[in-house]
């Protein structure tokens, strides 16, 4: 089966589109913008807040032995000698002699690799090794014995606080920890909007299991990750798992499969997921001299456990969940509109509200429903334009449900319920609007396939 047909031409539509609805705008803009920053508008910061909301609740509500953690963004820089990013994580930088354009070593061809030529087919200077982490100083004196780093994953925070864990809480191998939070890489090339950038932020689960268990669980967290995107309504032609092979594994990698979305620009990477072994365990064992290994009381059996990690992209989820979503759609022979087909989980605003004229008593009406509605669901007011434009206004944004107050209102306690997708329209008691929103949320599926 061909891949699906991706236009280049829809990341500048959705770029757009963000900054124009208030979804993310360019960082410092008034200043001109910063290169590789960007800022979650309105509409972005909920969307953003509610696709974690969905991630946390998948990987940890709905789990009994899988809880949570934030650990926090500066550590001891000895955790970052155990973990071997002193050691290893850089990348080679080369750059264009005549244009002095920047490139990672491993993004180029290997015809540009081999003749040493940038993609604008000038010489490239020798390669060299580009530490990706970011460095500062803590305390008042600037020497060495100060510098610390901003965290380049999230990861290590959890495997140092896994003895803090264990002591404090009920769980036993297997078991997980979850963590969303920022790091930060100095990346020689940023691209793609806020695919690649040096904040962004990760949803890691860091699951803890027996040596002998660890291919078993493996698979079973392959099957998971991928179920949870289907869950999420991304459609599951543009979702692909891509193995790691001998050469691409990583330091402290076993086994190392991505999660790749078709983004607009082509198949990139979405998430990972490796065996970890016991490598991170017994390098912060032997770097902090603690003893982190587990206890099971049951076998009597001490033993360093293994890890099954799942690393999602915060960042990059919002961008596939923008993607997926956009669509130019037509709507008979002379119009087309523009939809974003959100899960209802995640849209930034579930319902919007109108009035179908402001006179009669219909917006205080709508007004007052609406009030009533914002206690459970996140609601948007709107009584501006034709009653065609504001529903345009909320496809635009994503919002799945619409509701009009009309004069049949005042007489039989009903509104007009209309689905983004399909735009159809029924008839709904105000007592029931509600119950019906959660059964339709409950039971979603996206029917647009385009």
């Amino acid at each position: 089966m061909s891949d699906p047909v991706v236009d280049p031409k829809v990341m500048d539509e959705i770029v757009s589109l963000c900054k124009r609805r208030g979804f993310i705008f360019p960082s410092s803009d008034i200043y001109g913008g910063l290169a590789s920053a960007w800022d979650y508008g309105p509409l972005g910061s909920e969307l953003k807040n509610r696709v974690q909301r969905f991630w946390w609740r998948e990987m940890t509500q709905i789990h009994e032995n899988i809880v949570g953690l934030d650990a926090s963004i500066m550590m001891h820089p000895r955790v970052w000698e155990a973990s071997g990013h002193v050691e290893n994580f850089d990348d080679l930088l080369v750059e264009d002699t005549v244009t002095n354009e920047r490139f990672r070593f491993d993004h180029l061809t290997q015809e540009q690799q081999e003749s040493m030529t940038s993609p604008a087919g000038n010489p490239l200077s020798a390669p060299r090794k580009f530490n990706l982490m970011f460095k500062t100083n803590l305390g008042p004196v600037e020497d060495t014995a100060s510098t610390i780093f901003l965290r380049p994953e999230t990861a290590q925070g959890i495997y140092v606080n896994f003895k803090n864990v264990v002591q404090t809480t009920r769980v036993k191998v297997p078991f997980g920890i979850a963590q969303v939070g920022k790091a930060f890489r100095n990346e020689i090339v940023t691209k793609n909007f806020i695919f690649r950038t040096c904040e962004f932020e990760q949803m890691e689960m860091q699951y803890f299991v027996h040596p002998s268990e660890d291919e078993k669980w493996f698979d079973y967290w392959r099957e998971q990750r991928m179920a949870y995107y289907e869950k999420l309504g991304i459609r599951m032609d543009r979702l692909r798992w891509q193995e790691h092979g001998p050469d691409e594994l990583a330091h402290y990698a076993k086994a190392a499969y991505d999660i790749e979305y078709l983004f607009p620009f082509g198949w990139s990477e979405l998430e990972g997921v490796h065996n970890r072994t016991d490598f991170d365990l017994s390098r912060h064992s032997e770097f902090s001299g603690k003893d982190l290994t587990y206890l099971d009381d049951e076998k009597k059996e001490r033993f360093l456990p293994y890890i099954v990690e799942t690393s999602a992209g915060l960042t990059r989820s919002v961008l596939m969940v923008l993607a997926d979503a956009y669509e130019k759609e037509q709507v008979g022979e002379n119009d087309v509109r523009t939809v974003l087909h959100f899960h209802p989980a995640v849209a930034p605003i579930t319902i919007g509200v109108f009035p179908l004229v402001k006179k009669d008593g219909l917006a205080d009406l709508a007004r007052e429903i609406e009030r009533d509605l914002r206690e459970d669901f996140s609601t948007f007011y709107d009584q501006g334009g034709a009653i065609g434009r504001r529903y345009r206004r909320q496809d635009e944004i994503g919002t799945p449900f619409c509701i009009t107050v009309d004069y049949d209102t005042k007489e039989d306690q009903t509104v007009t319920l209309r689905f983004r997708d399909s735009m159809e329209q029924v008839r709904v008691p105000v007592s029931e609007i509600a119950t019906r929103i959660r059964e339709e949320i409950k039971s979603y599926k996206r029917t647009s396939d385009s």
